[in-house]
């Protein structure tokens, strides 16, 4: 579908929502216009930082328990906390919105971010949960308010700069998993590979604090989260979201260990996981593109699962021949996060509509996906194999089919009821 696009400068909620006003009219105001292009970049390194801060523990979460005698409950807790901590902080971000706005609510995202980061490479196992915990509910927080910042300031490139910030997201997660080592072997340690990151977090907190300062106070509108509830088109965004969700857990969780039981090396078995992710970044960044200019989305993301599902089939019935081709399949069938990233705009009419979408999406999403890599580990002990498991997968992936048809339809929330 062609539309009339304005262009990047004409920032703010066309729908006469009170919060679009945020983006632009105090800066219009003051004599300083807003500069898309730096928004955009902000936005861009907003969303690798809310990668990147959690895999990069995942690179070192082995040293950082031998260097702490962490006890095995704590390291479990380390490798769970970021998702179920997603799940949670988000549903309260909308009440945050309400108070101080997106746009300083993002600051503030990435302060909590900037802290945990320094905070968990600064004592012991409990320090490193703490600090784990701040930074995630930072994360969460980024999670929910980026969707947001993208209906607010680009409503009329909602597509491209989605797949932008959705590509780095992807950029972030293989970036934090194969850099943390190596600059912790330079920087003294686990800790200074951690630490690292703080400095981009850093950098991205000064870049935005304009932003903030330039703001109009937010608008004192209620989120319309009771009315989500009863909105058939929010539940089928949800739910969507969930689905990829828990695929998405599972695979990083465990892809590597099925690929090793088949017989791969350590090594070659997490270059097959590095392979899934990086395929991830050009399809996430055209994906939102083409779902923008298609009226319906339902065949995008149906599709997207059918590799998926082929992925999945291939790692069953023979995970030894072109182990590569079936890590690009599964990592194709991940574009369906940037579809759900998308559709929280444009099943919205208005900027807390999408607030309300996205906390509620990525509230139940992220706390079923919590439940996802426990799952299947108990499964693959109970039965010995892999068959079992996967295939469950390959059923939820027919589920997810399902609900893209029905989240892809032309549809917008009605807050007021059914709609």
């Amino acid at each position: 579908m062609t539309t009339n696009r304005p262009p990047l400068e004409a920032a703010g909620d066309p729908s006469g929502d009170p919060s679009g006003a945020e983006a632009a009219g105090e800066a219009r105001a003051r004599g300083t216009p807003p500069r898309p292009a730096l928004v955009l970049v902000a936005v861009v390194l907003v969303a690798v930082n809310l990668r990147v801060a959690v895999t990069s523990l995942g690179a070192v979460l082995d040293r950082a328990r031998d260097d702490l005698a962490m006890s095995t409950l704590a390291a479990s807790t380390a490798a769970t906390l970021p998702v179920v901590c997603f799940g949670g902080v988000a549903l309260v971000t909308p009440r945050l919105i309400r108070r101080v706005g997106a746009t300083a609510g993002l600051g503030l995202a990435l302060g909590l971010l900037l802290a945990g980061l320094l905070v968990r490479v600064a004592g012991g196992e409990a320090v490193l949960l703490a600090g784990t915990f701040v930074a995630c509910a930072g994360i969460a927080a980024g999670n929910v308010l980026l969707p947001v910042i993208v209906k607010i300031e680009f409503p009329g490139r909602i597509g491209e700069v989605t797949g932008a910030y959705s590509a780095a997201m992807s950029a972030g997660a293989a970036i934090g998993a194969a850099a943390t080592v190596p600059l912790g072997d330079v920087l003294g340690g686990w800790r200074g590979g951690l630490a690292a990151w703080a400095a981009l977090a850093a950098a991205t907190l000064l870049l935005w604090l304009p932003r903030v300062r330039r703001t109009a106070p937010p608008a004192r509108a209620e989120a319309p989260v009771t009315g989500l509830a009863r909105s058939p088109v929010a539940w089928a965004v949800t739910l969507l979201f969930a689905t990829q969700s828990v695929l998405a857990f599972v695979v990083m969780a465990w892809l590597p260990t099925i690929y090793t039981d088949a017989g791969y090396a350590p090594g070659e078995a997490g270059t097959l996981l590095a392979v899934a992710l990086l395929v991830g970044v050009p399809v996430y960044f055209a994906v939102p593109i083409l779902a923008a200019r298609m009226r319906r989305q339902g065949a995008l993301g149906a599709g997207m699962t059918a590799a998926q599902i082929a992925g999945l089939a291939g790692l069953l019935l023979r995970p030894e021949s072109v182990p590569w081709l079936w890590a690009v399949l599964i990592g194709i069938g991940g574009g369906v996060f940037p579809l759900t990233l998308a559709l929280f705009s444009m099943r919205t009419r208005t900027a807390a509509d999408t607030a309300a979408l996205s906390a509620m999406a990525q509230s139940v999403g992220y706390l079923l996906a919590a439940l996802g890599p426990f799952t299947v580990g108990v499964l693959r002990d109970a039965t010995g194999s892999w068959t079992t498991p996967i295939s469950l997968l390959i059923a939820i992936c027919a589920v997810q089919a399902a609900l893209s048809f029905s989240a892809g339809r032309p549809r917008l929330i009605d807050t007021s009821g059914p709609g």
